[in-house]
């Protein structure tokens, strides 16, 4: 959505206003769509170095980064709120870089009760207003071509995101205060229902530069979750149901209470489409994380502390078709439920690189030799929950 810019006296360039990304499933950093095929998020130096340093080897498996953005907060003429991105200025005027962009120095309040969602489009449209600021009430959710978002289901964690990040840089910045952002590929754009499973990877969660108070809770976390016994937990999750046409939503709080059996049939529920088991994902599935785990092995040094892996796949599927034809989306070019040959279109993701580390990362903390053993041992259980999965079938 394209807005004048009012915020600076005599500025006729137009802005572009963010809107919350609908299918962030996890995490606290507020993620904000920049346009149909790109997403921003509050920009954080380690996290920015490592995009700027990608291994080649690495960038099929994680989202493509765009560079960065100026983003301030801007009140219309009806005192509404909402955040402006600025992409030309950066080049052309300084800026001031609050402490990690002011989005992980605090923590964000909690809000515990959001183990589970399972929303249909009327309660969608109550969630949305429930979660926004007070002073943007009345915010319309739009999508990348300004129309008002329809009765559909989403996930209401992004909004949650979205809501204390507004809440933080109202109390806490004047309303002209630049911040800076990167810009990074949407990885779901290609789907038309993307069911998406956040999976917090390794078996330790905290930065080098983590506090001792910080280093004890994460150690804690770990110790009773999934992710000291598999060295993977779930982070958050939304799974298309096609026979109710809405979202079966589950968050991080949900995530670390699991057992290592909770966390197989979490993994089985995110396969189901509330009819079947899409069996068929399997195997593509298993393919790229195999593919990712070789990568990950080549990789000396590296950390991913704190790194997040997505596994997404579009839950509509494509009506079966006689052998040898071809849907008109196909014929087109447009096709979005899967690739060529048949087999459905999966995506493989790593993201969130803000505890990162490697070899000539300029942190001044560890260096480390070898592979990061905690993420390859969570992405071996994973393989092997998923193979169990597929054998059992």
């Amino acid at each position: 959505m394209v807005v004048q810019d009012s915020a600076d006296a005599g500025d006729s360039r137009l802005g572009v206003r963010l809107q919350p990304f609908l299918h962030q499933v996890g995490g606290h950093l507020s993620v904000m769509t920049y346009d149909e095929h790109t997403v921003c998020k509050p920009l954080i130096s380690r996290e920015h170095r490592f995009y700027e340093a990608l291994p080649p080897a690495m960038k099929r498996f994680t989202p493509q980064y765009k560079g960065t953005i100026t983003v301030h907060l801007h009140k219309d003429s009806r005192g509404r709120l909402s955040l402006v991105a600025h992409p030309l200025k950066e080049s052309r005027e300084p800026f001031k870089v609050s402490p990690e962009s002011a989005a992980v120095a605090k923590r964000h309040p909690r809000r515990r009760q959001h183990a589970q969602w399972a929303q249909s489009p009327a309660e969608s449209h109550s969630l949305a207003k429930l979660h926004t600021h007070p002073q943007v009430s009345s915010l319309v959710l739009e999508d990348a071509n300004g129309n008002q978002v329809e009765a559909r289901s989403f996930n209401p964690w992004g909004l949650h995101c979205h809501q204390a990040h507004l809440t933080r840089l109202c109390s806490e910045y004047p309303e002209n205060q630049r911040h800076r952002f990167l810009l990074l590929e949407n990885v779901v754009s290609r789907h038309t229902h993307p069911c998406i499973l956040d999976l917090k990877m390794g078996t330790r969660q905290h930065g080098d530069d983590a506090s001792e108070e910080k280093k004890a809770r994460h150690v804690k976390k770990c110790a009773q979750s999934t992710s000291g016994r598999l060295g993977v937990r779930v982070c958050g999750m939304q799974v298309y149901q096609t026979d109710k046409k809405y979202y079966l939503c589950k968050d991080k709080y949900y995530g670390r209470k699991l057992s290592v059996e909770g966390f197989r049939q979490t993994l089985h529920q995110f396969l189901h489409d509330g009819t079947r088991l899409r069996t068929e994902l399997l195997e593509p599935i298993l393919s790229q994380l195999q593919a990712l785990l070789s990568v990950i092995k080549s990789q000396s040094s590296y950390r991913f502390y704190s790194s997040s892996l997505l596994i997404i796949y579009d839950g509509q599927q494509l009506p079966e078709r006689p052998p040898g034809s071809r849907h008109p989306q196909e014929a087109s070019g447009e096709a979005r439920a899967g690739p060529p040959g048949g087999l459905p279109r999966v995506d493989i993701r790593m993201i969130d690189f803000a505890h990162t580390t490697y070899k000539g990362s300029r942190d001044g903390h560890t260096t480390y030799d070898g592979p990061d053993p905690g993420y390859i041992f969570g992405l071996q259980n994973l393989i092997g929950i998923l193979q169990d999965i597929q054998e059992g079938v």
